[in-house]
């Protein structure tokens, strides 16, 4: 695993930004794998800066999320797909049509799980694949004790998950949905290159973990030590216990 050190979060999201735009540019019409959550918010920003300015162009680039909320859709504001739909697809040039999330209003599991991977399995897999990481090792919604063969599946969310997303739910854990469809840990040690961002002393037992301890379902983001062309990039206290 390459390791980028970056100084705090707005350079980490800058260089962060840069390998994602540097795959667009070499190849335009590339799958990109992309996440939702606090820490890629800067990286989505700096793409959508160097977009209005002429540096980037989104018109042939497909999308394939990491995951979505069970039961929600997709105009709650809290949806993945309004996530990401607030922060990139409606403010550069992407087409609506080549943008994929898992459905959250498809509560039929088996059949949701296998339309989402039939989408990535179409497309030839995933050209580059951005994960942040939880403070419990996870990546997309992969739990610590989950089998790293699936693809796509139902996950029942970790009480650690769901502490850590209600703020997003005014705070109210009650309101945070409690399963969610995610990208497996198949399909994305499948992607040709992984981009992990972490940022904050929250996130540097994860990384640590992550980067130096035993590949163990216990530590999700562990198995990526495994991965032919990992790239983290952390800001200085994520990094604070390598």
């Amino acid at each position: 695993m390459k390791i980028i050190r970056a100084k705090d979060y707005q350079d980490m999201s800058r260089k962060a930004a840069n390998i994602i735009s540097a795959q667009i540019i070499m190849k335009p019409d590339c799958v990109l794998g992309l996440a939702t959550g606090g820490t890629p918010v800067g990286t989505y920003a700096q793409l959508v800066d160097w977009y209005n300015k002429g540096d980037l162009d989104f018109s042939e680039v497909t999308t394939v999320n990491l995951d979505e909320y069970r039961g929600l859709p997709k105009e709650h504001p809290q949806s993945y797909w309004y996530f990401m739909n607030e922060n990139l697809f409606s403010k550069v040039n992407i087409d609506p049509a080549k943008t994929n999330l898992p459905d959250g209003t498809n509560l039929d599991t088996a059949a949701e799980c296998a339309r989402y991977n039939g989408i990535i399995h179409k497309l030839g897999g995933i050209d580059l694949q951005l994960l942040g990481i939880g403070p419990n090792g996870h990546i997309g919604f992969n739990e610590p004790g989950e089998a790293f063969e699936l693809e796509t599946h139902c996950i029942d969310l970790a009480p650690t998950t769901i502490e850590a997303n209600k703020r997003f739910f005014d705070g109210n854990e009650a309101l945070v949905p409690k399963q969610a469809y995610t990208m497996g840990i198949k399909t994305i040690m499948q992607a040709r290159k992984v981009l992990v961002v972490a940022n904050g002393k929250a996130k540097a037992q994860a990384v640590k973990d992550a980067v130096t301890g035993p590949v163990t379902p216990a530590c999700p983001g562990s198995i990526l030590q495994l991965h032919p062309d990992c790239i983290l990039v952390a800001d200085e206290e994520a990094l604070s216990l390598l």
